[in-house]
Order: C-alpha cells, then structure tokens, then sequence
C-alpha cells in the first residue's frame, strides 16, 4: 500500500501537468505511447505464439486507419463525420462489453476461443479512447489553450470520484453484486454511491472549469452516461483477465500493476463523454 500510494503522489501531478502543459502534438505522442503500452499488454489476452507477432494486426489496423483519418494539429481542429464514427464505434463497443460482462460466464463462450475476436477487442477498447482524448484536448486549441485540457481532466475527475465513492460506499452498504463472478467487490451500492458522488464533482469542476453544456440535464445524462460505462470498462478487463488467468496486466508501475489496470475505466469513460458531449 505505502509503494502503491508513493508511486500516485509521483504520477498524478505529472499526468496533469502533461495535460495542460505538452503542446497538442506532444499529448498526441504521449496518449499514443499509453495505448501502444496498452497494446502490448493486451497481446497478453490474445494467447498468440509471441507477443511481437500478436501485436502487429492491431499495429497494421491502427495504421491503415491514420491514414484516413490523420491526427496532426490542423485535423483535429475540427470534429469530423470520421472522428464521429470512430467515438460511436466506441460507445457501441463498450455498451457490447457491459453486456458480455453482466452475462459472464455464459458470454465467455461467444469469444474466448477466438483470437481475431480478442484482437479486435483490443483495438476497440483503446483505439477510440486514444481519439476521443485527443479530440477533446485539441477542442477550441486555438482559442483557449487550456479549454480542452480542462475538458480531460474533467473526465479523469468524474471516473477517480466514481471510483472513490464506489469504493467507500460499497465497503459500508454494498450488498447486491453487479458482477460476482468478475469481481466480487463491486456492488450495485457501491455503484449508485460512485454516481451520486460523481455528479457533485461534475456539478462542481464544471463550474470551475467554465464546461459549458446545452443545459444541466444534458450535464447529468452525460454524467450518468460516463460515470456507468466508466464501472463496467473496469469490469470487462477484469473480466478478460480471468478468462487468461492473469492477476495484473504487467508490472510496470510500482504498486499498480499495468497501463491497462490504471486505465481501464477511462478507456471506457473517453469515448462515451467525448460522442455524447460532441453531439449534444
């Protein structure tokens, strides 16, 4: 616990300040070696023959995709019908993982022999969050440096309240599990105490943030929207780590595990806050 809380102390200032301080196409390079990290931990749940090899259809896919739709400062300017495309993909993705979840075992049996299933899991799951971070970061650049930094971390805001208020009141009232045989801990308590808690940070960072929605019900669908796919995106790595008998998805931060077990619910939150506050 003391390792776990010291290396937090060390990576929470610098990941804000990465930010708010890296210029837009050094976050991009940034958010891009988290998802590569990503990557290769996911090749973990693939089972392929090696690693390396098991990395390169998701390297092809992924590349064959910027080409279309390219990731400099003068494309993300603008939230095109590509980018669209991308954070509905997304959104539909994690509302398809929140099922298998919630009907695991059963579900397991759809997918987990099959390896083109488990790689195109894998783009799916970080692909659209590494769009959706930057689209949001890059939003009115020119206008206001800060504005779409303030929309990032209002994101990362609203999952670490969830997950905090999740936490300490699942501990106290949690009764009802949500996904027992994924993880045991999480209940429909501790769910409805990450959401209450949640909304008063949302309520609170958007007024001090200057985030403007079309109205204050938008803000809490949105909210509630986020907050719900953030839980079970936690869920659905925890539940492919089960089905490949893996505790954490590496070791490369001390006391946390891997990239995939720090991000897990932000993979999920990104793309749904970034198609939903786009589109509303």
């Amino acid at each position: 616990m003391k390792l776990r809380i010291i290396t937090a102390l060390i990576l929470a200032p610098l990941v804000i300040l990465g930010i708010f301080e890296l210029p837009l196409l050094g976050f991009v390079f940034a958010i891009a070696g988290v998802c590569f990290l990503g990557l290769w931990e996911w090749t973990q749940f693939v089972k392929g023959s090696s690693r390396v090899v098991s990395m390169a259809p998701s390297l092809i896919a992924i590349a064959a995709l910027l080409y279309f739709v390219p990731v400099d400062n003068e494309s993300l300017k603008n939230v095109s019908s590509s980018h669209y495309g991308i954070l509905l993909v997304g959104s539909l993705w994690w509302i398809i993982a929140s099922a298998l979840v919630v009907t695991y075992p059963n579900s397991s049996r759809l997918w987990e022999g099959s390896r083109l299933l488990r790689h195109l899991f894998g783009f799916l799951t970080l692909v659209p969050f590494f769009f959706s971070v930057i689209l949001l970061r890059a939003e009115v650049v020119e206008g206001d440096a800060y504005h779409g930094a303030k929309l990032v971390l209002f994101v990362c805001l609203l999952v670490w309240a969830a997950d905090s208020g999740a936490y300490f009141s699942g501990k106290s009232l949690g009764r009802r599990k949500m996904a027992p045989q994924v993880s045991p801990n999480k209940t429909i308590e501790g769910l409805i105490g990450g959401v209450i808690t949640a909304l008063a940070v949302a309520w609170l960072a958007a007024d001090w943030f200057s985030i403007e929605f079309s109205s204050p019900l938008t803000m809490v669908i949105i909210t509630l929207a986020t907050v719900v796919i953030s839980v079970l995106g936690d869920l659905v790595e925890s539940m492919f780590k089960r089905v490949s008998g893996i505790k954490d998805s590496s070791n490369i931060i001390p006391g946390h595990g891997g990239v995939l077990d720090r991000i897990d619910s932000l993979t999920a939150a990104f793309p749904v806050f970034a198609f939903l506050y786009f589109l509303f």
